[in-house]
């Protein structure tokens, strides 16, 4: 059973390199859902596509030739973006064709069968060797520490660029520097997803801790727990349904799916934790704009008065329907 398959090196590799990216994947993941840039992770996967084939029609380790063409594909529709001559989302169309289109001719000049590039299009991980392992680890690691160090800078940058260049940050640098974190992890994540499928490791994890967490940086410590959980679980589950039932279950898309259905068993417990805090606070900070005083004869105020009541800080005066009133503690009086 699948117990027995954790005694085999090739499990152990898998496990571990399933492990390290269910980690790194969904950090970089919370700042492109932060920048609303979702489908980054789909347009530079692409790319590496071209990268995967260039190394194999060079004989250089596919990796690491995807690793180099997914980051000159981030640079370059950063730079697209920045200039404004173009759109994102068309930048990131231009990406999807180019880089598939490319990546598939130059395999076939390569000599390569289409079973070779599959390995990288969905995954192969129970086959991922003894040096990818080292190499996924160290560059996972290096996501998580930029990633985590840089957070709240990073964090600035994703939500207010106006802000944080007012702060005296490089919204150019940091933006840079999120685009090709994330063409890293798109290589790291493509031996055990996939390339067509590393987008979702990046972001589903992401969109289920965001229907608990109450803060950008609990986000980012659910969606690294839920894309851990997710990849590992995902890799036993397709084992074992490979060995009871004698079948072929592809680890990559199980993982997928398994994030998948952890959004779905959080969004509702999520709803309904964001209906109760509407109900312990009907009037969020800043939703009722503030009233000038007039003058106009006053009178008592009560719960049979007529008057709506209006959230307002203690001691301070405010003006509804032409009276003025005063809130002292729990009641209203005269003023």
């Amino acid at each position: 059973m699948v117990i027995d398959l954790l005694g085999h090196p090739f499990m152990q590799r898998a496990l571990i390199a399933a492990f390290v990216t269910g980690l790194a994947a969904p950090v970089i993941g919370t700042y492109l859902v932060q920048r609303r840039l979702a489908l980054l992770g789909d347009g530079l996967g692409h790319v590496a596509v071209t990268g995967v084939a260039i190394g194999l029609l060079t004989g250089f380790a596919p990796t690491w030739t995807a690793v180099v063409v997914a980051v000159l594909g981030a640079v370059a529709i950063e730079v697209i973006r920045e200039r404004g001559s173009t759109s994102g989302d068309l930048a990131l169309a231009l990406l999807f064709y180019g880089g598939l289109a490319g990546g598939v001719m130059i395999t076939g000049l390569a000599g390569q069968s289409a079973a070779r590039l599959n390995q990288y299009l969905f995954g192969s991980i129970t086959s991922i060797s003894l040096s990818d392992i080292w190499f996924t680890i160290g560059l996972a690691a290096l996501i998580l520490l930029v990633g985590v160090g840089l957070l709240p800078q990073l964090f600035s940058v994703a939500q207010d660029q106006d802000f944080a260049r007012v702060a005296g940050l490089d919204v150019r640098a940091y933006n840079l520097l999120v685009a090709v974190l994330a063409a890293v992890t798109v290589t790291i994540a493509m031996r055990t997803v996939g390339l067509l499928l590393v987008s979702a490791l990046m972001i589903v994890p992401v969109a289920a801790s965001q229907q608990l967490a109450r803060s950008f940086r609990a986000t980012v410590v659910g969606a690294v727990l839920v894309g851990a959980g997710a990849a590992v679980g995902g890799l036993l589950l397709s084992a074992y349904v490979s060995v009871r039932h004698d079948v072929s279950v592809a680890p990559g898309p199980t993982i997928v799916l398994l994030a998948l259905a952890c959004f779905v068993a959080t969004w509702p417990l999520g709803a309904w934790l964001r209906h109760r805090a509407r109900l312990r606070e009907p009037f969020p900070e800043g939703a009722v704009a503030p009233l000038e005083a007039t003058d106009h004869d006053n009178h008592d105020h009560g719960p049979a008065c007529g008057h709506l009541a209006v959230p307002h800080d203690d001691h301070v005066d405010y003006v509804h329907d032409g009276h003025r009133h005063a809130r002292h503690g729990e009641h209203y009086d005269e003023h």
